[in-house]
């Protein structure tokens, strides 16, 4: 990008640079809104909101910061929060659990396929894994309290949990990169990395069957530095850890899968789709594929078993400490890195030893298949589930295959319903309603924030303004990421000039639920708690 502004002498590079020193999107989404009464348009940006630092990292930045403040939201709450709608949910947001029961109890069985024809596989567990003990389970949310004989106070400690994957070979030390790639078995990596999400819905389940009351998480998956996920978790409440430990153990998700041993299919003899019979046909023979209820029907073992590595790290925590501030800290740290730029950047990160490991664990992700839909079944010989014409191996269109995320397709932060009884759309409004009151409290109008919205409207009922998408071509960026940029500073002018002007007042304004602070959601301390 280095287009020039002939009026500013301003290159794109240069606005960028601006921008992102100043917190503001550098890939906006531009509309046009005219305003029906005097027949002016206006461009607006509106920030892309993208949760990856190398797409934009401000809005990025933005993304982890809000992300922060739901996990702390809800982290040590003393009461079940009040649910008042349905949490949403979109790819590079909650990837939300159903508060069910766990897959892999015996005696439950598992529909397949759809209509009278559909098979009944038992989902006996498999043998290897010990049995998770079931417990009476208590309708709370939260942990329980303790009291200290010595001094009366009560506590009511979280957890800072982290979970791994086993191990694929030896490593070198401080590197991340195998010994000897040869050894190392990235196969397995690749699979236990696509399957690692399924993985930890059945921990989730499992632990809540083994505690006896609803857990509750926010969590985030990243990378090790050998590039394998692995998993940190705020957890509300206080759980023993041998149970944790158990339930760890006894954990694993089997996919029931066909078999992945061998390749039929590869280069450039691969299966066509019939129009006339709705299958793929073999290249040669012209015999359509099995369908994937073919393939499934007379399973014994399940393709690919997942389970967690031997290292689980539990730590208590007590809310309000500087502990559990950087415990937050921490947690969110790689939420803006994709999975394969974690260790890019620093010294050992950026070596061609380095390189070659990603390159040879994307060559496993890229041609293993994600899910039964997944086109990649066809290279070994098997019609996916759901299939139509245009399925290519090696161009899946999901997520999991690409480069940068390696095996995890989407869902890298993990958040249970009952958290904090909020949205992350009402985190962001509670962050605004801060700043708004903060505003309020100075006497500082904000009145421009609003001044082309939608619910504006001319006498006649109808909208004052409207939007549009504007057209290709017509917008100059560095004119509209300069307008950002003075509209930008304009705004956090004026909240700092609020800030001081309520700090000669004597203190900041409250909101509903007190004094705003970096804990405002925590329940205030009661005379128990300050004993």
């Amino acid at each position: 990008m280095n287009r020039f502004h002939p009026r500013s002498g301003v290159t794109a590079d240069m606005a960028v640079v601006a921008a992102e020193s100043a917190g503001v999107c550098i890939r906006p989404h531009v509309r046009t809104v005219t305003d029906r009464l005097t027949g002016d348009t206006t461009s607006v940006p509106i920030p892309c909101g993208s949760t990856r630092e190398a797409v934009c990292g401000p809005c990025a930045i933005k993304a982890r910061r809000l992300r922060m403040h739901q996990c702390r939201e809800g982290w040590h709450l003393t009461h079940d929060p009040e649910q008042t709608t349905v949490p949403d949910a979109t790819p590079d947001d909650d990837g939300l659990d159903d508060d069910g029961q766990a897959d892999g109890v015996s005696g439950i069985e598992e529909e397949q396929g759809s209509g009278a024809g559909r098979r009944v596989r038992s989902t006996a567990r498999l043998s290897g894994f010990p049995d998770l003990p079931v417990v009476p389970m208590e309708q709370r949310t939260t942990g329980a309290a303790f009291e200290d004989p010595r001094t009366g106070a009560t506590y009511r400690p979280s957890m800072f949990l982290t979970l791994t994957l086993p191990s694929y070979g030896k490593v070198v030390p401080g590197l991340g990169v195998p010994v000897d790639a040869r050894r190392y078995d990235y196969r397995r990596a690749a699979l236990d990395a696509i399957l690692f999400p399924r993985l930890l819905d059945r921990f989730w389940q499992n632990l809540r069957r083994c505690a006896g009351f609803k857990v509750q998480y926010f969590s985030a998956i990243e990378a090790q530095r050998r590039l394998a996920p692995h998993l940190h978790a705020a957890v509300r409440g206080a759980i023993p850890r041998a149970t944790i430990k158990a339930v760890t153990r006894a954990t694993y998700h089997a996919a029931w899968w066909p078999s992945l041993d061998t390749v039929v299919y590869d280069g450039d003899q691969l299966p066509t789709w019939d129009d006339d019979t709705g299958a793929y046909l073999d290249p040669v023979t012209a015999w359509p594929l099995p369908t994937w209820d073919e393939a499934t029907a007379d399973l014994v073992d399940p393709a690919h078993v997942v389970q967690f590595g031997a290292q689980v790290d539990v730590k208590g925590l007590l809310g309000g400490t500087p502990d559990s501030d950087r415990a937050v800290r921490y947690l969110c740290k790689y939420l803006t890195k994709n999975v394969a730029d974690t260790y890019a950047g620093t010294e050992d990160g950026t070596t061609t030893a380095y390189e070659r490991h990603i390159d040879r664990l994307h060559d496993e992700v890229q041609w293993l298949p994600c899910s039964p839909t997944c086109g990649n079944w066809l290279r070994f010989g098997v019609t996916p589930k759901d299939s139509g014409p245009g399925l290519v191996p090696g161009r899946c269109q999901s997520p999991a295959h690409a480069r940068a995320n390696l095996g995890l397709g989407g869902r890298r932060v993990l958040v249970s319903r009952s958290w904090s009884g909020k949205t992350l759309t009402e985190h962001r409004a509670d962050r605004r309603t801060v700043v708004s009151e903060v505003l309020a409290a100075a006497g500082v109008d904000a009145g421009d924030a609003d001044r082309l919205a939608a619910d504006h409207v001319l006498p006649d009922g109808t909208p004052r303004y409207v939007w549009e998408d504007s057209e290709p071509g017509s917008v100059d960026y560095v004119a509209v990421i300069a307008a950002s940029l003075r509209q930008a500073n304009t705004w956090r002018a004026r909240y700092v000039d609020a800030k001081r002007t309520a700090a000669q007042r004597g203190s900041p304004p409250a909101g509903p639920s007190g004094p705003v602070d970096n804990r405002s959601a925590s329940a205030p301390p009661t005379a128990t708690d300050a004993a």
